[in-house]
């Protein structure tokens, strides 16, 4: 029995993660966490697992940083990154961190269980578009060595997605889909992002970010 943890700040995409394992016999969810710290809470009572699922974007610890926790405590774990968003930065402090694979939320049950058996064998699991990106930052390395600082303008890792997403000119409702987020949600981070970046529309905002690399 293949003893699994669930990582991930909104209860939904927990319960979503769930529903595609739960098909499989091998697989037992032994507990689920809102956020890092709680995750290193729930270990400390029981690292009786064999791999952690993480999202990336969290409150109080984000999946990053509790990887690298992990790591540091328990090295035998084994850690999928499960997230919405493939950005460059994240792939790379990921695989720094200690991350075993890097998969899209969107993956479907037999190809999260199939990576879930192959990351405990030593592989090392990644959604076809961010294995390019990481032969990407290997043959490049120092491009991403120095990755811009974006606390100039203090940006949060979820008003980059938006950018990102707006930038590939999507719309509010197909943005919200992507981010699993409401529609007012991703208008509330597009006035924070003409705010702190001093743009007017989107257009601007999406010159401002690319010339000043955040995204």
């Amino acid at each position: 029995m293949i003893k699994v943890a669930i990582v991930d700040d909104n209860t939904f995409l927990q319960k979503a993660i769930q529903d595609k394992l739960v098909f499989f016999d091998n697989i037992e969810i032994k507990f689920k966490a809102n956020h890092g710290l709680e995750l290193l809470e729930k270990l400390e009572k029981n690292h009786n697992i064999d791999l952690i699922l993480m999202d990336i974007e969290m409150p109080k610890m984000n999946g990053i940083e509790a990887t690298e926790a992990v790591k540091g405590k328990y090295p035998h774990l084994k850690i999928i990154m499960l997230t919405v968003f493939d950005n460059d930065e994240n792939i790379f402090k990921s695989i720094k961190a200690g991350a075993d694979g890097y998969l899209l939320k969107e993956v479907n049950p037999e190809e999260l269980h199939n990576a879930i058996i192959e990351t405990l064998n030593g592989g090392a699991i990644m959604t076809p578009s961010i294995a390019l990106k990481t032969l990407k930052l290997f043959r490049n390395p120092e491009a991403f060595e120095d990755i811009p600082n974006k606390e100039e303008y203090n940006l949060t890792s979820r008003e980059i997605e938006v950018l990102e997403q707006l930038s590939k000119g999507l719309k509010y409702n197909a943005i919200a889909e992507n981010l699993y987020l409401s529609v007012g949600t991703i208008r509330k981070h597009v006035e924070n992002i003409y705010t702190k970046l001093q743009v007017h529309n989107k257009l601007e905002a999406i010159q401002k970010a690319k010339s000043n690399k955040l995204i």
